[in-house]
């Protein structure tokens, strides 16, 4: 009797496991493609397949919602874009996967980060992930940067491979992610060989 209840308390521990994670995804993929003010407890309950109440009564609140979905969001970022400062060219390839994926949806909350706390939250820790992402990435280049020109080179990086830089020639542009490839990694090398 109790290998059944302990079977049926973990059937029931993974379940509500999956309903939370299929909240916060719900949450996520609805601020990737509609304004923050748009993603009511309504709107995610729908996308996810339950009710208001089950969303409340595991968050508490839309506020408690969407701290949970930033640091959910955060982890898959994290897991998403792996550094290797062996591989630039295969981390690149990695940036360049997680912007195809994720990169209209920043785009929105970015528009929204002048008014939209929340928005300002997620673009603010984003762009300390890429930087941080930067400088990993690229550690081998900058053990060789002299430390006044540190900082410089970093940020020279940081724009060499930005969300905005794959927008401008990804969506503005229209080119292909072979070609964004190719420039990006062309405007790297081109700070690298400055150091």
């Amino acid at each position: 009797m109790k290998e059944k209840r302990s079977y049926t308390m973990r059937a029931r521990a993974d379940g509500a496991a999956q309903t939370r994670s299929s909240i916060l995804e719900a949450t996520i993929a609805l601020a990737g493609e509609l304004p923050l003010a748009a993603c009511t407890l309504p709107a995610v309950a729908e996308r996810a397949g339950v009710s208001v109440q089950t969303v409340l009564r595991i968050f508490g609140s839309r506020d408690g919602l969407f701290s949970a979905a930033e640091a959910h969001g955060r982890a898959d970022v994290l897991a998403e874009r792996p550094a290797d400062p062996d591989d630039v060219p295969g981390s690149i390839d990695v940036l360049l996967d997680h912007y195809e994926r994720r990169g209209d949806g920043t785009l929105l909350l970015l528009g929204q980060e002048a008014w939209e706390p929340v928005a300002m939250r997620v673009t603010t820790a984003g762009r300390a992930l890429h930087r941080d992402w930067v400088e990993r990435t690229f550690a081998r280049a900058l053990e060789a940067c002299a430390p006044a020109d540190r900082d410089e080179t970093v940020d020279l990086l940081v724009a060499a491979t930005d969300l905005f830089t794959w927008k401008l020639w990804r969506r503005d542009r229209g080119l292909g992610r072979t070609d964004v490839r190719r420039r990006m990694l062309r405007l790297v090398d081109a700070v690298v060989e400055r150091i």
